[in-house]
């Protein structure tokens, strides 16, 4: 365990003791007592660098330099960037993006929960980051029973040395997490810290059957919502959604697109048409409407441009296939008015198909994230449902 001073480890007792009410709060009860020991006995700062980024802006905050700030951080139930930019050097612009967090507290306690433990289970975890969360399952299980996998080397050694740090020195495997750890044999339980767009084979090959896979979701509409799997024993796995949690996509599975860099061409001809379907309906504050979208359109992607330079548009979403062959911009011009313009290019009418997924979800009655689901088939096709496996949601698939 690290060495701190009298006057910190007052600090730290008080911020961690606040925490653990507000981690209640937010999980709706007290956590379990296995979880109540493990959150005391593996303070969650020991686990953070020295320096971290913190609001919209990722503003640096040093340890060195703002001890009690960084505590105060470390200590909050929000996220805490802990890298940007892969590791690298902020560019000519000085751009930082995240690429690492701690996750919030309350949603690390609630998937430790919704794994449903037992002793003696075996646990595979995605992405190790700090090192946190794979202390938690050491201390619930026994370090010898946790394999964890980060692709990053920078971020593996961090979290080895923290982990030793605290007793919990867990197995860090440094590679591609989409392919998990096979030579730890079958998994009771696999759970993720980063988001994936389909579960990768691997995952469900290493877990026993009627094990299950907790991992965090997206579509290239929209990052949100945890699935929670059951291995069937048949090369498969099936389970549903929770409206809980937005986490960073898994590297293996990004793609780096921007509308005018990739999409957008001089040469493009659009057709013009008008819609009736506000933008904002599909991709404003309804994050149930933009989850039952995504789902229908698991190549789709948005992008809102505010003030283009373009007469008579004040806001415009754009949307995109991520092959970059099909696009359709709409546009607001300002006015109370209820009809917005649409150019579309592409083999597919892609505002058609957002118009079509708007209004199959609400004529099903508007269900949330928590109303779905997905079944994974031997061969990696992915069927999502509403309810049960037995209705499906239509999926449109690409043209060719």
């Amino acid at each position: 365990m690290e060495v701190i001073g009298v006057e910190e480890q007052a600090v730290v007792g008080d911020a961690m003791e606040g925490l653990l009410g507000l981690v209640n709060e937010s999980l709706g009860a007290p956590m379990a007592a296995v979880w109540g020991a493990a959150f005391r006995e593996v303070p969650r700062h020991a686990f953070l660098p020295g320096t971290v980024w913190v609001g919209d802006e990722l503003e640096e905050c040093s340890r060195e330099l703002d001890s009690g700030g960084w505590l105060r951080h470390a200590y909050a139930d929000t996220a805490v960037v802990t890298q940007v930019n892969d590791g690298a050097a902020a560019g000519a612009a000085g751009e930082r993006w995240a690429s690492c967090s701690a996750s919030a507290p309350s949603i690390v306690f609630r998937m430790l929960d919704m794994l449903d433990l037992r002793a003696g289970h075996r646990v595979l975890e995605i992405g190790t980051g700090t090192g946190w969360n794979a202390a938690l399952l050491a201390h619930r299980l026994g370090a010898d029973r946790v394999v964890s996998v980060e692709v990053d080397p920078v971020l593996a050694v961090h979290a080895e040395g923290c982990l030793r740090g605290v007793g919990l020195d867990a197995r860090v495997v440094r590679g591609d997490g989409a392919e998990g750890c096979a030579d730890g044999g079958l998994y009771d339980r696999v759970i993720a810290t980063c988001s994936v767009r389909a579960v990768p084979p691997a995952w469900i090959a290493q877990t026993r059957p009627g094990g299950v896979i907790l991992v965090p979701w997206e579509s290239p509409w929209l990052c949100y919502g945890l699935l929670r799997l059951t291995v069937d024993g048949y090369g498969g796995a099936s389970g549903s959604f929770f409206p809980y949690s937005a986490f960073m996509l898994m590297r293996g599975q990004r793609t780096d697109l921007r509308i005018y860099r990739d999409v957008v061409r001089e040469r493009h001809v659009p057709v013009e048409s008008a819609t009736s379907v506000s933008p904002w309906a599909v991709a404003g504050e309804d994050w149930a409407a933009q989850f039952a979208v995504g789902l229908q359109l698991p190549g789709v992607w948005r992008a809102w441009h505010d003030e283009p330079d373009v007469d008579g548009v004040a806001r415009r979403l754009w949307v995109a296939t991520t092959d970059a062959g099909s696009w359709a911009a709409v546009d607001w011009d300002g006015s109370g008015s209820d009809r917005f313009t649409v150019w579309e290019h592409g083999p597919r009418r892609l505002w058609r198909e957002v118009e079509a997924a708007h209004a199959w979800w609400r004529g099903v009655g508007c269900p949330g994230p928590g109303r779905f689901g997905v079944t994974i088939a031997p061969d990696g096709t992915h069927v999502p449902w509403l309810d049960s496996p037995d209705r499906p949601v239509p999926v449109a698939v690409a043209a060719g």
